[in-house]
């Protein structure tokens, strides 16, 4: 049994004093999991084989980053580049720039340089106290990659020290050698590539685009009707550039989340609410995008929409690697305060990937996930932007090395 002391715990636990906020606190773990956390003065008789005195710094959940692209090939730096040089969007994308880049570089990748090139992003994230993270496929869109993708993705999880939960998103966008046969792409998605992919165990989750520029209601519906078939949970990248009903759509599937959401109107929040869908906001995409349109953030409020935090790092749209960074961001973006943040980072994204019962709280029962922080109160973690500020990282009650 391991005792952790002399530390401050924001536990993240609702109900209580601001973060679930312990100020001379205390952990037992034991075979990778907590068995007690809270106030040193009720701590119970226990014989501890180790001490980690942590010299009154903070502790809080081990960061949960719920919504990434981390698996990819190449990178988009020249497009921005050629962006804030004055080229369109349009243009580059008619030149094979864009996704059809991405999806390119994907395929000609091999596992090992995808899960190298991931290894440099994922350190971004750990180095900001993530513990957990979700990655998605979708930028292979065939067979082979798509799989390729989920397997470097697994990959991860088993040897890189962070949990990972997988997300296949075969409808991301249509491929180039199918654009002129976008029916049968759908075909191919839902009817071959997901079942293979759920056959060889590397999908946890069903995700999907759904936009006018993307994939219709109808299409998405055909996806999800073959995860439930197959037991799958559900999650979708919804109402991010239109109100197109994606957030209605996530509720009449159960989603667990109902991902950027900026254009989802209120009749959408109200399904979300009745639904139990949590909104995963993503203020990267929408810096780099520049929008201007809020997430409702006030209608999840009202609703009792749960609301997460993710980077959304990928290659176009949000080459975020810092899960600090995401925080700030929704706070001076979304304007969540530092403690809405700091729970859509860790006990509701752990919620919004089904995890609620394993991670998210530094609570009796669950996996010994933490984070240890050089900071005086837990807003800096939404306060500073590329200050260093992790101390120690746990996963599964082994500490970093």
């Amino acid at each position: 049994m391991r005792l952790i002391t002399d530390c401050r715990l924001a536990t993240m636990v609702p109900g209580g004093e601001p973060y679930g906020a312990v100020d001379d606190g205390a952990v037992l773990i034991e075979n990778g999991r907590i068995v007690w956390a809270g106030a040193r003065a009720d701590l119970p008789a226990h014989e501890a084989t180790a001490t980690d005195r942590l010299d009154g710094r903070w502790v809080t959940p081990g960061l949960v980053d719920c919504h990434t692209h981390l698996v990819f090939g190449g990178d988009r730096s020249g497009e921005f580049e050629q962006r804030l040089g004055g080229a369109t969007y349009e243009e580059i994308a008619r030149a094979g720039g864009g996704i059809v880049s991405s999806v390119a570089a994907t395929r000609a990748a091999s596992e090992d340089e995808l899960y190298a090139s991931a290894l440099g992003r994922l350190a971004g994230l750990k180095a900001t106290g993530v513990t957990t993270i979700e990655i998605k496929s979708g930028y292979g869109l065939d067979h082979d990659s798509e799989l390729k993708m989920l397997r470097v993705a697994r990959r991860i999880g088993s040897e890189a020290g962070v949990r990972v939960r997988t997300s296949y998103l075969g409808l991301h966008a249509v491929p180039p050698e199918w654009k002129a046969e976008r029916g049968r792409y759908v075909d191919l998605a839902v009817d071959e590539i997901l079942p293979a992919a759920h056959a060889e165990g590397l999908v946890d989750a069903v995700d999907a685009y759904c936009e006018p520029i993307a994939f219709s209601t109808e299409e998405v519906g055909r996806l999800f009707d073959k995860a439930r078939a197959l037991g799958l949970p559900v999650k979708l990248h919804a109402d991010q550039l239109s109100d197109g009903g994606g957030a209605a759509l996530a509720a009449k599937y159960g989603a667990l989340s109902a991902d950027h959401v900026e254009h989802t109107t209120e009749s959408g929040v109200r399904a979300m609410a009745e639904a139990g869908v949590v909104a995963v906001l993503l203020p990267g995409a929408w810096l780099m995008l520049r929008e201007t349109v809020l997430p409702p953030m006030d209608l999840f409020r009202r609703h009792g929409v749960a609301m997460a935090v993710a980077t959304d790092c990928n290659p176009g749209t949000s080459p975020v690697a810092s899960m600090t960074a995401a925080i700030n961001l929704a706070c001076v973006q979304f304007r969540l305060t530092p403690e809405e943040a700091l729970a859509g980072a860790t006990r509701i994204a752990a919620r919004a990937l089904g995890l609620e019962a394993e991670i998210g709280t530094l609570e009796a029962g669950k996996a010994a996930d933490l984070a240890v922080w050089d900071i005086a109160r837990p807003a800096e973690l939404a306060y500073w932007l590329g200050k260093p500020l992790l101390a120690r990282r746990m996963t599964g009650g082994v500490w970093d090395a």
